[in-house]
């Protein structure tokens, strides 16, 4: 569905604030290089602790990290071979959460029902995805595709962020290219123009103009000469639940957002650029380039972007019915597909029931 562009002040649906997620879809939630083999991995994804872990294999097992007999974290225990043993009476559970042993008890007797919930788990472009929801629909929802990730015509910079912020606040300030001006000591973009903007049941997808001017306009291959300004069009796109940002064949985006809790989210962000220098050079300085765009240009935007994250996420719970005034259509269609996702896997999770009137309250402008 195109939707209109005009910049018209609207009232922020504050709600938004206080929603959960779709668990109906896969969700990075680690890094694959972080689950070492025979050590246990604790993640979090909307506020249900996980516990990692990789059998004898090598394969990559998810349960709630929650031992049914007292209530410990699994995470306290030890892998030994495809099980994961808790740390506190030795129960023993295979991938499935069955428990199948437990050392003090008499061969004779029948094991107790006692069951860690397992999740369907995946590990592909270096991260390892969950899907909280329902399992049977695990297979029906495909990953995000990067065909980028294999092609070393591309440079990968792979960077993790923690915020103490909802996920609506940070989905909306990647949806947000008008905070350019935050980013103006750092040469990054200026006079955005939103110039389409796209909703569907799972997704928006916003198109921009934008001008870049100065060095990085040159290293980034947007312009043979960095002070002359360059406008371009980047794309925008929320495939619920994550990020793919693209810049006309010259930089791609893929933002994987994880929401933890109600004031706490992870990303995991996947930049690649095509740098302006030959392959062979590219590969050779590969090893230093990464570190060096890291910390000399991704990680001063990303704190700059937190700081104001974080300050709005600080000030919504100081006055959480104080009404604020937005102005860019695609937030407002970005607060309108958080909702909606949500209250579809509320619909799900009890079918025959509609969804509570107090889960989104309508709020009127003051």
């Amino acid at each position: 569905m195109e939707l209109a562009t005009t910049l018209t002040g609207q009232t922020v649906r504050n709600h938004v604030r206080e929603v959960g997620i779709n668990g109906n879809h896969w969700y990075a939630v680690a890094w694959a290089k972080d689950l070492k083999p025979k050590k246990i991995l604790s993640v979090m994804i909307w506020q249900q602790a996980i516990a990692l872990y990789r059998d004898s294999q090598n394969q990559v097992h998810a349960v709630e990290n929650v031992c049914p007999h007292k209530g410990v974290a699994i995470d306290k225990g030890q892998v030994k071979g495809d099980t994961i043993v808790c740390g506190y009476h030795g129960w023993e559970f295979n991938s499935k959460g069955e428990c199948i042993g437990i050392p003090y008890w008499n061969s004779s007797q029948k094991l107790p029902c006692a069951q860690l919930r397992s999740f369907p788990v995946q590990e592909q472009y270096g991260l390892i995805w969950l899907f909280p929801g329902d399992p049977t629909l695990a297979a029906t929802q495909p990953l995000p595709t990067m065909p980028e990730y294999d092609d070393p015509d591309w440079l990968l910079i792979p960077v993790g962020a923690h915020f103490n912020a909802h996920f609506s606040i940070c989905n909306e300030n990647t949806m947000d290219v008008f905070h350019g001006y935050l980013h103006k000591n750092l040469q990054g973009w200026f006079d955005p123009v939103l110039l389409k903007l796209r909703e569907t049941e799972d997704s928006v997808t916003a198109d921009y103009q934008v001008s870049y001017q100065g060095p990085i306009t040159k290293f980034l291959g947007l312009s043979e000469v960095g002070d002359r300004v360059t406008t371009q069009t980047i794309s925008v796109d929320y495939r619920y639940p994550n990020y793919v940002n693209n810049l006309q064949g010259i930089s791609s985006l893929y933002l994987m957002r994880l929401p933890i809790a109600p004031h706490a989210s992870r990303s995991f962000t996947f930049m690649f650029l095509k740098i302006r220098l030959p392959r062979p050079l590219v590969n050779l300085l590969r090893p230093v380039l990464q570190p060096v765009i890291i910390h000399l240009l991704f990680l001063r935007f990303l704190r700059q972007d937190m700081e104001m994250i974080e300050s709005e996420q600080e000030n919504y719970l100081k006055d959480p019915q104080r009404r604020y005034v937005e102005v860019n259509p695609a937030i407002i269609a970005v607060q309108r597909l958080i909702l909606r996702q949500y209250e579809t896997f509320v619909r799900s999770q009890n079918p025959s029931q509609q969804t509570p009137k107090s889960v989104y309250p309508e709020v009127s402008a003051p």
